[in-house]
């Protein structure tokens, strides 16, 4: 059997030179996934690392799929198929983020809503334009079709919060098989969606406390969760591109409602208050760094040989 050939001095270069950034890719997904309203895809997507990380869970799940009928040679070839030299810093730097993140940062956005979310704001009013740009022909068809997704996503972002104080196990992995598709589609916030659920507290709370038997479930949710739609969203995205960005597009316009500055507990949107200059300076800075984040993106990836 011939010996598999061995990566080129240059590509080892390259791949060494992408991990610091991989690293805050996964970081920062990390720390979108604990704010309620923003969505980890979202990040990814305007990092540059959506399509490689989609591609790669898609092989990582046909590869146990693989493993379990009986076909190890097909297993083995999806799992050398995976981008895993990206893959891994940035999972790294999520996980990492994800336990940082839900010390630090949620108490932040608890004691100051207001201006968190108006950075929020500016940040995911700044990603809309990155699905959008990446639609080959806006067509009237995928123009209401992006419509139509931004009116559910409104929808569902003005359902009220729920609260369950101490959820079975089979209802956090149910709630986490959900989530976990925010995820891998920008425009759906995972802690959204928890937070509807009742279960976000519980899970900041079960993250601090290493609760390993709340961690064990969620975990087995998401897996299971993750590995029914990535391949689903693979299909579209491979097959349907425009269409699944025009749904991304109006899922992005759509979560804003979430994130408008100025609600009250039960999610009812209210009139800008005093502090609309702030507000709005604080939101100008999110959508700010959005746009140096595109430009550092572009330029390192310029640098970078494929």
């Amino acid at each position: 059997m011939d010996a598999e050939p061995r990566p080129r001095p240059d590509q080892t270069r390259t791949s060494a030179r992408r991990v610091p950034l991989d690293l805050v890719r996964g970081g920062l997904m990390g720390c979108a996934e604990v704010v309620p309203g923003v969505s980890g895809g979202t990040v990814a997507l305007i990092t540059g690392v959506y399509g490689q990380l989609i591609d790669s869970a898609g092989h990582v799940v046909s590869a146990a799929r693989a493993g379990v009928t009986g076909g190890p040679r097909a297993a083995r070839e999806h799992l050398r198929r995976a981008h895993w030299a990206v893959l891994v810093p940035v999972l790294a730097g999520m996980a990492v983020a994800l336990v940082v993140a839900s010390v630090v940062l949620e108490p932040l956005v608890t004691e100051h809503p207001v201006g968190s979310r108006a950075v929020f704001f500016g940040l995911v009013l700044a990603s809309v334009v990155v699905p959008a740009r990446m639609v080959g022909r806006w067509s009237p068809a995928r123009v209401l079709t992006a419509a139509a997704m931004a009116v559910a996503a409104f929808a569902l972002t003005g359902l009220p919060a729920g609260a369950v104080s101490d959820p079975p196990l089979v209802l956090v992995a149910a709630a986490a098989a959900v989530a976990v598709c925010a995820l891998v589609l920008p425009g759906v916030s995972g802690s959204f969606l928890l937070l509807t659920l009742g279960l976000y507290e519980v899970t900041l709370a079960a993250v601090s406390e290493r609760d390993l038997a709340y961690l064990g479930a969620f975990a087995l949710g998401a897996v299971v969760g993750l590995a029914s739609f990535v391949r689903v969203l693979q299909h579209l995205l491979e097959r349907h591109a425009d269409v699944t960005l025009s749904v991304m597009t109006g899922l992005l316009a759509g979560s804003l409602r979430a994130l408008w500055p100025w609600q009250d507990g039960d999610r009812t949107l209210l009139a800008p208050g005093q502090d609309v200059g702030t507000v709005a300076a604080l939101a100008l800075a999110g959508a700010a760094g959005v746009a140096l984040l595109l430009v550092v993106q572009s330029r390192l990836e310029g640098r970078l040989p494929r």
